[in-house]
């Protein structure tokens, strides 16, 4: 049998049969985004003559942040992947991943996002690269804001022109992502351009994140200073993209020592995120979805108990806040007056469990409930699910951390994230969670049913995804009542609210 070959709209591509199925890697979306496009909306792919091989990954776009990614500076950011159990099918249900990595990062060729076990079960998984950090989030004058999600736009229109072609059907289309790629997902909803190029919702561990233009104008200023530029698109593409990209690493380290002027975004240690621009995004998911200005769609929804334990173990600081530390993350990051309430509703915490509390809750956590309750409200439907099955790595000191539904979504528990949380043989406990959760991604994309009731604010049923799963009211019930009247707002340039 010869290697899969598929037409697409621009051109014929040639992948690879891996583990039986189809494989297509790096192929393009859009052109890419240098010279005259730096900076612009994405423009499609040109048509090619003869055929094109679709076997590595494409490039990364230029990636932000401490760890360094190893990726070929090459231009051809805005490509995809697809993964086919038969291109000669029809009708196949579609998933596109959105990888996340705080605005400032996406990688879809990682290892913990092989769709094999998703394909065995029927279905064609997409995943792609986006522009993030300064290329694709930084509001510049003479450039569009959120570029990030133009991108992630122009993907889901090329998956509805071609994924026929590799045996999907483009009205079954369900987008999926966990962080950042969660966050994305949210904003699409609110973006009219966006209805029509899917049908289903997954989110795991939706950011609160947003800024408003104010203060991403500050944001650009201060990056074009460090260059001895101005924050135009014009000034701005003539410096090396993965320049840029380490300028903004070093921008975001330096963020908490000015915590007056940066505020939100000094405790987030990320001066790069989403703009609520008024054009591009038009305002926050939330407020677009409780206002009634979009219809809801069918959502799962999804958070871990332990969101910011991640954060606090990778710094070295878990256990070692202390409460001046504890005080400030409650006055930069609880909704107004919060800061009293968390003491009030949690009297026995620890100066560190008070800041993992409220930063689990203000980034991720309250966004992931508030969307599932404004999605409902919406006239949509929405599940939501809870992670509290612990990581046995490091001591039991992640707990259910941010990140580790991952591989146990797409199977990947054997994935070098997968041994690293779980150990080099998966616990029966992982392994049956690692199934459940599986087995709701699938069922839920195939027919809105994650296999548990849907949730309703008068109930507010939640599947608690642990050792024995159980099905229960919502189990952050103290958060949430601080929480209750206060959706997540874009971050401003006040320094403190409480």
């Amino acid at each position: 049998m010869g290697e899969p070959l598929v037409r697409t709209a621009a051109g014929v591509v040639e992948g690879r049969w891996r583990s039986g199925m189809a494989d297509f890697r790096g192929v393009s979306y859009a052109q890419p985004p240098v010279g005259a496009l730096r900076f612009a909306a994405p423009v499609p792919p040109a048509r090619w003559d003869g055929t094109r091989p679709a076997v590595e990954f494409g490039p990364l776009p230029p990636q932000s942040g401490p760890v360094q990614v190893d990726s070929a500076h090459e231009p051809d950011w805005l490509t995809l992947n697809i993964r086919t159990p038969d291109p000669g099918a029809a009708g196949l249900p579609v998933l596109v991943w959105i990888p996340g990595g705080g605005y400032i990062t996406a990688i879809a060729s990682d290892p913990t996002y092989d769709p094999l076990r998703l394909c065995a079960a029927g279905f064609v998984v997409v995943s792609l690269n986006y522009r993030v950090g300064v290329e694709g989030f930084a509001l510049l004058d003479g450039a569009p804001a959120n570029r990030g999600f133009l991108d992630q736009m122009a993907a889901l229109a090329w998956v509805q022109d071609n994924i026929g072609r590799f045996g999907g059907d483009p009205a079954q289309v369900t987008v999926a992502g966990q962080s950042a790629g969660a966050g994305s997902i949210a904003a699409l909803l609110t973006m009219t351009r966006a209805r029509g190029l899917f049908r289903r919702a997954i989110t795991h561990s939706v950011p609160g994140n947003h800024c408003t233009p104010a203060l991403a104008e500050q944001v650009a200023a201060a990056l074009a200073d460090r260059l001895g530029t101005t924050p135009t698109s014009a000034a701005l593409s003539a410096v090396d993209p993965w320049r840029l990209a380490d300028e903004l690493t070093a921008l975001n380290a330096g963020l908490g020592a000015d915590r007056d002027r940066w505020g939100q975004l000094a405790q987030l240690g990320m001066a790069v995120c989403p703009v609520v621009d008024g054009h591009v995004l038009s305002e926050t998911p939330w407020s677009a979805l409780t206002g009634g200005r979009v219809r809801g769609v069918e959502l799962l929804a999804g958070h871990t108990r332990d969101e910011f334990r991640l954060f606090s173990v990778m710094a070295g600081r878990s256990g070692t806040f202390t409460e001046d530390e504890a005080q400030t993350a409650l006055d930069l990051l609880a909704p107004p007056g919060g800061a009293d309430a968390y003491r009030a509703a949690y009297p026995a915490a620890t100066a560190g469990e008070l800041l993992e509390t409220v930063s689990s809750d203000a980034l991720f956590r309250m966004p992931s409930l508030h969307l599932a309750e404004a999605n409902a409200a919406a006239g949509g439907s929405s599940y939501l699910f809870e992670l509290c099955l612990a990581s046995p790595a490091a001591g039991g000191a992640l707990g259910a951390c941010h990140s580790l539904d991952v591989p146990l979504a797409f199977g990947t528990l054997d994935s070098p994230t997968g041994r690293q949380v779980f150990g080099d043989v998966a616990s029966p406990e992982v392994v049956r969670v690692s199934q459940e959760l599986h087995e709701a991604w699938v069922g839920f994309a195939t027919t809105g049913d994650p296999g548990w009731p849907a949730f309703r604010s008068d109930q507010r049923l939640t599947r608690v995804l642990d050792t024995a799963s159980h099905t229960t009211t919502y189990p952050e019930d103290a958060s949430r009542r601080i929480w209750e009247r206060h959706a997540p707002a874009p971050f401003d340039l006040a320094a403190t609210r409480n």
